[in-house]
Order: structure tokens, then sequence, then C-alpha cells
């Protein structure tokens, strides 16, 4: 077996790359960037290197530092995990030719699979269904003789992409060589290769995987398939396995496909086979990731396997731990992605400390793969991922309660995150019914996007827990009185006032005490409220005839409640507040998120007209642009190409244009 593994990678999967490695026996070498030298999975790794700045491009892209780290410390195998270097040809080559075992497959499958094109004619040779379109570069000059054939609407991508970067949607014929041009700029600009090609482009298609694995001797098995049509900006939010309400004949020619796929080029270790699936179930190859996929954990659950032990088997050489036939599908499962982002402001991410975080219980039916605990930062170098919440069930309508249950006892509080988002998803009815396509968010966004109402006892909850807090942090000899008597203070009449701000409303809630406890009043109502604080982020509370347990967090900006999978955040009200100061001024533009600047399009002087791009900044795989709010002349632009900026951060001068008076 391997003895030293050099994990090249970081926070989650890092983590969990670690513990397969020592379930196996196997020493571990973590690596880190100067951003990451308190990270998580650093504890659990036998040794540890730092190998650059925190910029991902000095750091975990960096391969000689990578190399040289796995020669210090005498590693004989290196796990690239998923993203970074994991599907890079030329570092494959590098790992081999340097003298360790690269844990993936071979540097020519990488090569052939990471490029769209190539990777199409492959699987046409194999007799592997494609979509129709073409199998070669597409330009100006024949992309006309290629739509007729291919029909409207098609869609460009970019030969070298991912992510859905590089990608155009074209319906009409007058759109297509403005929209081949474009792709062509995406796709040089993100991947160094301007090659595009064309394909159908399918109106509710469904986004299914089949996990396979080969030994690089002409064995193959798939260990079923995940559903990932739940996406967001061309990337996956919720994955579940198996794919649910697929014909049963359509899912063996699906499985058996990615058998071919793989035994065709004589594939080694984990990769996935992706399908994009019209509603009849009807399959045709979309790309092969080669890889380990983020969502590999639906399928463990499944299947009761460890991919990454098989990973480090077959890599050293070891046959496919198991035949097909000794492999079964048991229950069901379904795996969120917990994001630092903010899904009202069009997913957004979100930078910061997370100044709470409560993960689930864990057990059978329930786990989370993180690298992230309380008090870390999500910065703007790496993917805001918190966590994977994977939960599992006898069946789908089981995992779907566990899944609600579990999202209900994951708080994080400090930063934007896409937990409320996520169980409104869970509960949404396309998705409880299983009617599922890659477009099932903006079918649903009136549900998904719309505020959850706050019911008044809610409100009234949140108040008393303030109040609570104050008595418990008062000094004076009223505090010593209090715990004597904690609800009321016998033959003392006792009235006080909590302020606080709920979506900029100001409100207010007078408690008085009584023999029983208190009486809340809020917006002209009366509320019999008791209750005490159970430890620092629980609080038992009872309104009426109702009690409940309520957790919370308390911060410098205020108290958030949580509950079933909501959050509520209620902001103490400053003496100093007032919205009309914190409104920027129209003539200054300011970052709406952190992140870095990655074209400039204008200069001091420079005049522009109304919705004119004026410079784009990009953080953890998405790209906002700024664009001019009216005509007018740019006074100044404050950051250059490569400058890392702060939310809030003046970005450009402005000065309208002076409007004409009749």
């Amino acid at each position: 077996m391997l003895q030293k593994v050099l994990i090249a990678n970081r926070g989650e999967i890092a983590l969990r790359i670690t513990r397969a490695c020592k379930t196996l026996g196997i020493k571990t070498v973590g690596i880190y960037s100067d951003a990451d030298k308190d990270l998580m999975h650093l504890r659990f790794v036998d040794e540890a290197v730092c190998i650059g700045p925190g910029a991902s491009s000095d750091s975990y892209l960096n391969i000689p530092a990578i190399i040289t780290a796995a020669e210090i410390t005498g590693a004989d195998a290196i796990h690239p995990g998923y993203g970074f270097l994991s599907e890079n040809a030329e570092f494959a080559e590098i790992v081999e030719s340097s003298g360790f075992t690269f844990i993936g497959p071979r540097p020519e499958h990488i090569r052939l699979m990471g490029n769209k094109v190539s990777a199409i004619v492959a699987m046409k040779k194999a007799g592997v269904p494609t979509v129709p379109g073409c199998d070669h570069a597409v330009t100006i000059h024949n992309a006309l003789a290629e739509a007729k054939e291919i029909g409207f609407p098609l869609i460009v991508k970019a030969a070298a992409g991912g992510g859905g970067r590089g990608m155009r949607i074209v319906e009409r014929v007058d759109t297509l060589l403005e929209s081949v041009q474009a792709a062509q700029r995406d796709a040089e600009m993100w991947f160094g290769d301007d090659t595009v090609y064309m394909e159908r482009f399918l109106q509710k298609p469904r986004h299914v995987e089949v996990q396979v694995l080969g030994d690089g001797n002409g064995h193959a098995i798939h260990l079923y398939d995940r559903d990932c049509s739940l996406q967001r900006r061309h990337q996956k939010v919720l994955e579940e396995a198996p794919a649910p309400q697929m014909p049963s004949e359509k899912l063996d020619a699906m499985r058996q496909a990615a058998i071919d796929a793989a035994r065709a080029v004589n594939y080694v270790g984990a990769g996935t086979v992706e399908f994009i699936v019209e509603q009849d179930g009807t399959a045709y190859f979309m790309e092969m990731n080669t890889r380990l996929q983020v969502e590999h954990p639906v399928t463990e659950m499944i299947t009761g396997e460890d991919l990454v032990e098989w990973q480090l088997r077959v890599a050293y050489g070891e046959p496919l731990p198991k035949l097909q036939n000794e492999l079964k599908i048991h229950g069901h499962a379904l795996e969120a992605r917990i994001y630092a982002e903010e899904p009202e402001k069009g997913f957004l991410p979100a930078i910061g400390k997370i100044d709470y975080l409560h993960y689930p219980t864990q057990n059978q039916y329930v786990r989370v793969d993180s690298g992230i605990v309380e008090g870390d930062e999500i910065t703007t170098y790496y993917d805001p991922m918190i966590a994977k919440l994977i939960v599992w069930g006898k069946n789908r309508e089981a995992a779907l309660i566990q899944m609600q249950n579990a999202l209900s006892q994951f708080h994080v509080d400090g930063l934007g995150n896409n937990i409320a988002f996520l169980e409104k998803i869970v509960r949404s009815e396309s998705f409880k019914q299983a009617k599922l396509d890659t477009n099932l968010i903006q079918r649903e966004q009136n549900f998904l996007f719309s505020p959850e109402e706050i019911k008044p006892e809610l409100v009234v909850a949140a108040a008393f827990i303030e109040f609570l807090s104050q008595l418990n942090n008062n000094s004076s000899s009223q505090k010593q009185l209090w715990q004597a008597q904690p609800l009321w203070r016998l033959n003392i009449a006792y009235q006080h006032s909590i302020k606080l701000n709920y979506l900029n409303q100001n409100i207010q809630i007078k408690f008085a005490s009584n023999e029983d406890g208190f009486t809340a009043e809020y917006n002209g109502q009366s509320y019999p409220i008791s209750g005490q604080l159970i430890d620092a982020h629980t609080a038992s509370v009872q309104i009426g005839e109702t009690q409940q347990k309520l957790p919370f967090n308390q911060s410098q900006q205020g108290i958030t409640l949580f509950q079933n999978g909501q959050s509520y955040k209620f902001a103490y009200i400053r003496q100093d507040f007032n919205q009309a100061d914190s409104q920027a001024d129209e003539g200054h533009l300011k970052a709406p998120m952190p992140g870095v600047v990655t074209q400039v399009l204008v200069s001091a002087n420079h005049s522009v007209k109304k919705d004119d791009i004026l410079m784009t900044l990009e953080a953890m795989k998405m790209e906002y642009t700024i664009r001019a709010p009216k005509d007018g002349v740019i006074v100044d632009s404050y950051f250059q190409v490569g400058d890392q900026v702060k939310a809030g951060d003046e970005l450009v001068e402005f000065q309208p244009a002076q409007e004409e008076v009749a």
C-alpha cells in the first residue's frame, strides 16, 4: 500500500482524503497558503508545508511548490482532490515524471476529456449517444452552416470550459455570429483557449451523472447515478442519488453508456460521466469529469462504499474492490451545499468571519463534510462553500424529511448564507414531486425568493431573549434580585422597553412584570410571556400556551433567531442610526462585494452612456459588472486590474450629465 500521500488541496476535501488515508494506515502531508494557516485540516495531517501566499495562482496552482513539498516530506503519491489542479494534465505528467504516483486518471485521459470537442469525438466512436451538434471548432466562417444542421435554439460552448463560463444560448440566426464571438472572447479570458463548439439547446433538461471507476486494465464498473439538476449560475446546489423518476430501461442504458465510455479509453481511477437528459429520460453524453466529484458522498451513502479508499487502492495497483454484481443501492441520499452567499442578491458571495456555527447532530442518517469551524474567515481567494450536508433515508420521502430536519439544526451567523434558501427548495412542490430540470430555481423563484413572513410571536420572542440577556449582563444590585426571583420581582412593578430593527423597520416591544412572568406589548397586542436562557445560544420561551426552545446568536450587530431552517435577523438600533446617511450618493459607485478587479474600461474624463460597463469584479467563480447608472462623465477611477477590493470600497467617481431644462 502507499506509504505517504501529499494532499494537493485544502479544507473539506483535504480533510476527507486524510480520513480515508488514516483508515488504510497511510501517512498524510497537508499543504496550505498563508491565508489558510489556521484551517482545520492541518490539525489532522501528519505533516504540513506552506506553499505560498493566499492567491491560488501562487499556492494551490503552484506546481513547482507542490512537487517540492512532496520531495522534502518523502511522499510517494499525490492526491489532487477536486478543483485546482485535479483536471490539469500537465500537473499529472509532472507528478509522474517526478517519481510520484498520481491518484487519478492518466494524463492522456485528463487531456482527452478536458476538451469537450475531443471528448465528444471519442464518445461517438465508443457508441455513447451525444447531443446533436458539431464535433469540431466553430468560427464565424462556418457557424451559419453548422447552425442550419443543428437547428435553433442552440448553445455555443467553450471547448475547454466548465462552471457555465463561455456559454451562449442562441435562439435566432441574427444573433448567432455575435454570440460566437462573445463565447470566443469568454473562452480565451477564462481558459486561455478560444475554441468553441455548438450543440442543440435542450429546453427542460435534467443533469444526471454516473459514477464510474476503472482499474486501467480494461475493467470498469459504475456505482449508480446522481441527479444534479438543481443549479444556480450553472453550478450545482443540491444533488441526490439515485436519480429519481427515471425510467428503469433509460437508467440502465445510461449506466451502460458510462461504463462503455470508461472502457473505451481504458480509464483508471474515479470519474464521472455526465449526461444531459430530456424529460422522457433520453440521455446524451455531456462531459466526463476526470476526478472525484464534490457530490460523491451521496453515492457513498447509498452504496456503503468509500470512494476515496477505492481511489487509493486503484492508484496502488490493486484491482477494483468489488465487481458490478456485488454492488447494491440502499435507500436514497441528498446533499446540500452550504455556501457563504446571499441568494436574495443574485447569489453574491458573502465574505467575512463566521461569528457562530452550529452543525446538526451526525449519525447514520446525517453526515457533515466540512473544513470550517466557528471563527474561520471566508475570503475572496477560494470557493465560498462552508460545508456539505448529506442525509440518508430508506426512500426519497424519508431523505427529504431528514434534510429538512438537518437544515433546521444548521446555524450560521456573521455572514450571509444559503441555508434558508435550501430549506425552501426542499419544501418546494417541484422538488418534493421530483419534477426536476436545470430551470427549477427560476421556475420556483416566487416561492424561493419571497421573504418568509415572520409571526408577531417570534418578534416578541426575539425581544424577550434580548431582554433576558440584558438582565444577565446587568451588574447592578437588581441582578441579585432577579436571580432570586428569575421571572418577576415580588411586589415590585417593573417595565422595560426593547427596540430592534427588522427588515429596515424599527420596532418596539414593552415588557411589564407580573406574578407569572411578563406581559409583552407589541403592535397593540398583549402577549403573556415567560422563559429563561438555557445557554449562550438557546432560550426556552413560553408565549401563552405555547412553549418552545429557540436557538439564537447575539453579536455586536444584533440578534439572530433560527427556526425551521429559516433565520431572522434583528439589528440593534444605534443612537446615530440614520438610513439616509448610509445610502450611497449615485456619483460614488461602490463595490457590491469583495473581489478582484478583472477589467477597467474607463478612466478620468471618459464620457459614458447609461448601462455602459465601467469595471468588472470577480470573486469565487462569480463575475459582477459595474455599469453607469445614467449618461455622464467619469471623474476618476480608483483601482487597476488585479487589485483586491472590499465591499463598499468606492470604485469610480461619476458625474451625471446635466439634464436640459425646457
